[in-house]
């Protein structure tokens, strides 16, 4: 049974179709990336899966639930999470804070208790504290916990973003252009760190991205999208092969 399934997702801004009749089924632990160029509709697609909009048309389930109609926070505690192509961090909290926000969604004390200070709201926070504590150290970010996310450069804001989004225990990870804006050598080391992330988070990955050397690198499937309809996917091979995404979207990058 696949992780996400989705059948038939179309939204219309203004009469302007966006996505058009997309399907896509991820198993578990699958590693799918989407392409294609601006304006082709892939961050709608996030867009639509995260809950920010609601499709005009189609069905985008989770582990065989039904999502549409959710809120984005509802959606989150489902086991969905994301990072954006232009990195939102809370710039002026530490970093620290950054995941410790993403853990309040599960924390177990109520707004009188957390308005006073009283009842489960100390061992709650520690709790909380240790747990994204924990997590700064597994992405070996904890020696920048007491920093500033502004004062980060822009490698170690990425990753703490990524940090952030797994804090809240996904099952399915959105990474919108993740390498937006990366050298050659930090794309490399962006491949090595996303693979690592699905193995010992044992996560499914969605990627979006456009450097294609990272997406045929690590991507088992990918679906390629044209002004929001689905024009080729496959193994990335095959898709490298077709006349329509050469001409389109890979140029000269798809050659070898």
């Amino acid at each position: 049974m696949p992780l996400l399934e989705i059948s038939g997702l179309t939204h219309y801004f203004a009469g302007l179709c966006a996505v058009s009749d997309f399907h896509l089924a991820v198993a578990p632990q699958e590693l799918v990336g989407i392409i294609g160029p601006n304006g082709a509709g892939k961050t709608t697609v996030f867009n639509l899966i995260t809950g920010v909009y609601r499709p005009s048309e189609g069905s985008i389930r989770l582990d065989g639930r039904e999502l549409t109609g959710q809120s984005p926070h509802a959606i989150t505690r489902l086991g969905i999470a994301r990072t954006f192509q232009n990195i939102r961090l809370f710039k002026d909290l530490t970093v620290l804070d950054n995941v410790r926000i993403a853990h309040y969604g599960e924390a177990a004390y109520s707004p009188v208790e957390a308005l006073l200070h009283i009842g489960r709201f100390r061992a709650e926070e520690k709790r909380i504290t240790v747990s994204a504590l924990d997590l700064l150290a597994v992405f070996k970010l904890d020696f920048v916990a007491h920093e500033k996310a502004r004062s980060l450069p822009y490698g170690l804001q990425r990753k703490l973003e990524i940090a952030r989004a797994l804090a809240t225990r996904p099952r399915l990870l959105l990474l919108d252009e993740p390498a937006a804006g990366m050298n050659p050598n930090e794309i490399l080391q962006l491949m090595e760190f996303i693979g690592w992330i699905r193995r010992t988070f044992s996560v499914t990955i969605l990627l979006i991205e456009h450097q294609m050397r990272l997406v045929m690198g690590i991507c088992e499937r990918l679906v390629v999208l044209d002004f929001g309809a689905t024009i080729a996917a496959g193994l990335p091979a095959a898709v490298r092969s077709d006349p329509k995404v050469l001409e389109a979207y890979l140029g000269e990058e798809a050659a070898p």
